[in-house]
């Protein structure tokens, strides 16, 4: 049962094989890690995924398996929807995802495949080739790759996604589960922090959305599983006696998880799970090669708190600088030439109402009072506007700042300490350039910070 919800350029060349038999055969059965706290195992008959956690000494596996969109695994969505290559139908039930190659397999059993695993003992290496989730023994047109180290009562994940679609349509942004990760029955208890004061040890919310998992996803009460903005980028699923696992990814603030079945029991094959994904909206261009970084943390509840805080950049203001990638920033009404970026984003415009939006993230105000956008108007328009969303649906404004559209690279200081209602805490930022005179003006830009270039 499947639920929905940093770019690096490697130079290594994407291998899509045509048969998977010796691959099969060759990468088969468990591979572990223990470091005597703690210990992890990915399934090499199911893409690498992660089925196995613990404590290295009780044995009590975290994971729940029940099928092959559990796990802990990579999951990636975009265009078009539905996603019928060929002609094929997806699954009645799923025809709302997507594309969706996920690592472990599809939702009429067929596994991922794995091409190529490495231990050496302090880490392990595994690349898989996925499947479409809704669809019956569809592969993706793309590797995924993760590297798994240990280190005390945490495992740090490295994960990146290698495209090579023969569709090269620039779909639209979608989330990401970044990534996808499901627990056993007893542990249920889904805390996190969403509130206005990260870092100051206040109080945690409990997330207490079950999916009765009799309604089809689509059809579910409320949806299948609540979202929150998790302003230290963290959440945790654990048993009552407050242990269990925690997630935790560095520059992600939403969030969507919940439990699905009756609480409180069942194992790694049985139906009742709890779910978390950490999510960032991408548009994941044919050939991108996107990656990202997670930590599990195993312990107690003020444990895995603990953790985040002593190893969390406590402020985060703004500062994208777009040398090779979209900084995960996302359009609506434009386009763009596509990954990777070459010193900077050109981006054309549909009309005046085209928009550039940044990714979620946390700031107070009071900390930023100056942004500054490093550019190039080609726009017909001698104003751009700059919008910022309030934390919480609290707040919100805009503020327009003067441009010289005639495409010379400019560094624009916005006055934000001056801007009607910027106060309070803040959430992400919009930029809309403001085309005139038709389609396909353009705007790039190479740089928006709090930096002074």
């Amino acid at each position: 049962m499947k639920f929905m919800s940093l770019f690096t350029l490697l130079g290594a060349l994407l291998f899509i094989p045509t048969t998977h038999a010796a691959e099969q055969a060759a990468f088969s059965g468990m591979s572990y890690l223990d470091n005597g706290t703690v210990r992890i195992g990915i399934n090499l008959d199911i893409g690498g995924a992660i089925t196995y956690l613990s404590k290295s000494k009780d044995g009590e596996n975290i994971i729940n398996s029940h099928d092959w969109g559990r796990q802990i695994q990579m999951s990636f969505y975009s265009g078009p929807t539905p996603y019928e290559p060929d002609g094929k139908k997806p699954a009645p039930a799923w025809t709302f995802i997507g594309w969706n190659p996920i690592q472990s397999g599809d939702v009429a059993g067929n596994p991922s495949k794995v091409i190529a695993h490495t231990n050496n003992g302090t880490e392990m290496y595994v690349k898989c080739i996925p499947m479409h989730w809704p669809l019956d023994n569809e592969p993706g047109h793309c590797t995924f790759e993760s590297w798994l180290t240990l280190k005390d009562n945490t495992v740090s994940v490295r994960s990146q996604i290698n495209n090579a679609r023969d569709d090269h349509t620039q779909h639209n942004a979608r989330g990401q589960e970044l990534p996808a990760v499901y627990t056993n029955g007893n542990y249920y208890r889904l805390f996190t922090y969403d509130g206005g004061q990260p870092f100051s040890g206040a109080p945690l919310r409990q997330i207490t959305k079950v999916w009765d998992t009799k309604y089809p996803p689509a059809e579910a009460p409320g949806g299948p599983w609540d979202s929150w903005y998790g302003t230290e980028s963290w959440a945790a699923l654990v048993r009552d006696d407050g242990f269990g696992l925690g997630i935790w990814t560095p520059g992600t603030y939403q969030f969507t998880g919940g439990f699905a079945g009756k609480p409180g029991k069942g194992g790694p094959k049985d139906g009742p799970t709890g779910y978390i994904s950490p999510i960032r909206r991408e548009i994941l261009d044919h050939n991108i090669q996107y990656q990202y970084d997670y930590t599990l943390i195993v312990g107690q509840l003020e444990t895995i708190r603990d953790y985040v805080y002593k190893h969390a950049e406590r402020v985060t203001l703004p500062d994208y600088t777009f040398d090779n990638d979209r900084q995960s920033w996302t359009l609506a009404g434009a386009s763009d030439a596509g990954w990777p970026m070459t010193g900077h984003w050109k981006v054309t415009l549909a009309d005046k109402s085209a928009r550039m939006a940044g990714p979620n993230t946390f700031w107070k105000a009071s900390d930023l009072p100056t942004l500054y956008i490093r550019a190039a108007y080609d726009t017909g328009s001698t104003t751009a506007t700059l919008r910022w969303e309030g934390f919480a649906g609290q707040g919100g404004g805009q503020t327009q700042f003067e441009v010289i559209p005639d495409g010379v690279m400019r560094t624009y200081t916005i006055d934000l300490a001056a801007a009607k209602g910027y106060t309070g805490n803040c959430a992400k930022f919009i930029l809309i350039p403001g085309a005139d005179g038709g389609a396909n003006r353009t705007v790039t830009v190479e740089s928006i910070s709090h930096k002074k270039p």
